[in-house]
């Protein structure tokens, strides 16, 4: 069965009706990909200079913009130029959370806006450690940030000026893959939690939940053969399309690609149209016991 749904989508302030909301977020939550092949972010004809690789630093990953503070980091160039590149992200995040507020209102109350990121870096050839290389499956775990359970909920645009699509490979829902790797994680050792937050490896406290989601991401991107192997389809995205997931959830991997829009939010695992379909839950039922 496929993990993607395509949706005829070409407008950011859809109004599908109550029951179109439901089936939408029912495919979301059991980690499908929403995907919107005729909803395109335009740039202006000024904004097209940003398409280069130039204007990120080299420092970050990701030219980044935080809707908290209105700043913008990761580029470089004159003050004029980082005003016009921190307004096009900005109209960037405005776009993808007003989709979401439209598409799925029961999120809209208890959705907590993050950064949204706009990648000039291509996929292919960059370096990185196995543990941060995203060509390889994963779901979404951060080393420093524990949140225990809250959702990671990303829109993406594919603003290519070549027609090179965003290759990714999709895996399989997340209960299979969880069923195939929680045997071999041990439990997080006692104490280690407080001592990471002791030391400001971490910003808050590890749950037994964040332990477990790391251990998923980091077995799943060491595992040669679980790449190999294990059910996936690769999904070609093309540029003037939008898509949508639960990155937490949904089984996924960076081919190829380049020039990107991001958006991240956040939303706790009440704040779902289904609660038990987030991936706490589903670790609690498949361990017996209590994560965060």
């Amino acid at each position: 069965m496929s993990q993607i749904e395509t949706l005829d989508i070409a407008d950011w302030a859809p109004q599908p009706g109550d029951a179109e909301s439901r089936r939408l977020a029912a495919a979301l939550e059991a980690g499908k990909v929403l995907f919107l092949p005729r909803l395109r972010f335009e740039l202006q004809q000024r904004e097209k200079r940003f398409l280069d690789p130039r204007w990120s630093d080299r420092k970050a990953k990701n030219i980044s913009y935080d809707p908290v503070s209105k700043a913008i980091k990761g580029a470089q160039g004159n003050a004029s130029d980082l005003e016009d590149l921190r307004h096009l992200v900005e109209r960037f995040h405005q776009r993808a959370v007003g989709l979401i507020r439209h598409l799925l209102p029961h999120y809209t109350t208890q959705l907590r806006l993050a950064r949204a990121s706009f990648r000039p870096m291509p996929v292919a050839g960059r370096a990185s450690s196995w543990r941060k290389d995203d060509s390889r499956l994963h779901v979404d775990a951060f080393p420093s940030r524990p949140n225990r359970g809250e959702r990671i909920l990303r829109v993406f645009a594919n603003v290519n000026p070549r027609g090179e699509p965003r290759v990714w490979r999709v895996g399989e829902p997340f209960a299979d893959m969880a069923q195939r790797f929680l045997p071999k994680i041990p439990r997080q050792l006692p104490g280690a939690a407080a001592v990471l937050s002791t030391l400001r490896i971490t910003k808050s406290r590890r749950s037994e939940y964040d332990h477990t989601m790391l251990q998923l991401h980091d077995r799943m991107k060491a595992d040669a053969d679980y790449q190999k192997n294990a059910p996936q389809q690769t999904m070609p995205f093309p540029p003037g399309s939008v898509w949508i997931c639960f990155s937490d959830q949904t089984s996924h991997a960076a081919m190829g690609g380049q020039y990107l829009f991001e958006q991240t939010l956040h939303l706790p695992v009440a704040g779902l149209y289904d609660p038990q379909s987030a991936p706490l839950r589903v670790l609690e039922k498949l361990m017996g016991r209590a994560l965060a």
